[in-house]
């Protein structure tokens, strides 16, 4: 298991193709880390798809419709844009072109994206289960997508 230095900001998360620990950063984005633990704790990413895979560059998880066009019943965050780099293993917020819509939606970076850097929201770094993002079924949409069994914070699973 991950070296996890903080159970409260660490999200283990099971998928299709197995765990993937996430470090969570609300030194960059607390509004953000708050809201997704909140969604974490409802369970509401339990059985979501990744339903945007994008080969070399990201997959992308979080609408309950599995389509990309749904979020959460909360309102939308303001975004919490911040200077940590989307590189492989970046967890970061999906949006629409308004830079404070994000809501459930987020992506996993599969390798460096420096383009999006400042326009959407870092929040969290894989720490550990890299090689099972890198096996999540590619597609946009997915036929047949890998999926989010389950979340939980660590510090909720002792």
């Amino acid at each position: 298991m991950a070296d996890i230095k903080d159970p409260e900001n660490t999200l283990v998360m099971e998928t299709t193709k197995g765990t993937v620990v996430i470090e969570m950063r609300p030194d960059l984005a607390p509004n953000h880390v708050a809201h997704i633990k909140t969604l974490v704790r409802e369970k509401f990413y339990d059985g979501i798809v990744f339903h945007r895979v994008i080969d070399g560059f990201m997959a992308q998880t979080g609408c309950p419709q599995g389509t990309g066009t749904g979020g959460s019943k909360y309102p939308d965050l303001k975004q919490e844009f911040n200077a940590e780099p989307h590189v492989r293993g970046t967890v970061s917020m999906a949006r629409a072109m308004n830079p404070n819509s994000a809501n459930s939606q987020f992506f996993i970076c599969f390798d460096d994206a420096r383009f999006l850097d400042k326009q959407y929201t870092v929040w969290g770094k894989v720490i550990e289960g890299m090689d099972n993002v890198d096996k999540i079924k590619r597609g946009e949409p997915v036929r047949d997508p890998d999926k989010i069994v389950s979340v939980v914070v660590a510090a909720d699973a002792a």
